[in-house]
């Protein structure tokens, strides 16, 4: 789909007739496939394009909705993807990418300009996967991203000798499981926003994240928000809005 504001560029280039324009406008908000309805509106309206949540799809619609939504926006990005599901996909779209550690599955065919910077952190190496889900997402719809990994309490030394980086960030992306401490500890270093991000790592008395979920909920630093155990799409997401509010300016 294209974008409303290159419709009346080309409107106003003389590209594209009035009459042209209103039979675009006039197209319904969404692509009817009788299983699924995809938001063709969305972009328009949130300044974002919709995004595939891969995870539990039958293959037939999988494979249909990337070959829809490729086909209308030139671009499908889709989250927890699973290896068979890639090779599934790829036999009808070729230049599709799947990275195995985010499990994010894509196809981007323009390089995209991106603006600002977002400091996405996580305390050790078991949280990169969901770390790596928000990198890329917030990478995918424009941002510049700056991963600093294995920086969690348990070495905190680790942590500080990035801390600069960290503080020129319009937004830290928080990515612990565990006691879920690293939040509460850049909350205190950084003046801009933090999203905390509990994850799924840990052993039985994490409650498969739900330790990390409540200290970041209960954290006594400020200017921390809170996204749902091992989401990183969303915390994501969120810190690209932080960002592009932060460009704005």
């Amino acid at each position: 789909m294209t974008d409303t504001k290159e419709i009346l560029e080309k409107v106003k280039n003389g590209e594209m007739t009035v009459e042209e324009a209103e039979k675009y406008f006039k197209k319904e908000p969404f692509l009817e496939m009788g299983f699924a309805k995809l938001d063709s509106h969305r972009k328009v309206r949130s300044g974002f394009p919709e995004v595939i949540y891969c995870e539990n799809k039958p293959d037939e619609y999988l494979v249909s909705i990337y070959l829809k939504m490729t086909e209308a926006e030139g671009c499908a990005f889709g989250t927890r993807a699973s290896k068979e599901q890639f090779e599934l996909v790829q036999k009808s779209i070729p230049d599709i990418s799947y990275d195995p550690v985010s499990r994010i599955l894509k196809v981007e065919r323009k390089p995209k300009e991106r603006i600002g910077k977002i400091a996405v952190c996580c305390a050790g190496t078991a949280d990169v996967p969901v770390a790596e889900e928000a990198a890329q997402t917030a990478e995918y719809f424009g941002a510049n991203v700056e991963r600093i990994y294995d920086v969690g309490v348990s070495g905190i030394h680790r942590l500080l000798s990035r801390v600069e980086t960290i503080q020129e960030a319009n937004c830290v992306v928080a990515v612990a499981g565990m006691e879920g401490a690293l939040a509460s500890v850049i909350g205190g270093l950084v003046e801009n926003p933090v999203i905390a991000v509990p994850t799924s790592v840990g052993y039985g008395a994490s409650f498969k994240g739900l330790s990390a979920l409540m200290t970041m909920i209960n954290s006594c630093a400020n200017g921390i928000a809170v996204v749902n155990i091992d989401n990183g799409y969303g915390a994501g997401y969120m810190a690209t809005q932080i960002n592009r509010l932060a460009e704005r300016k």
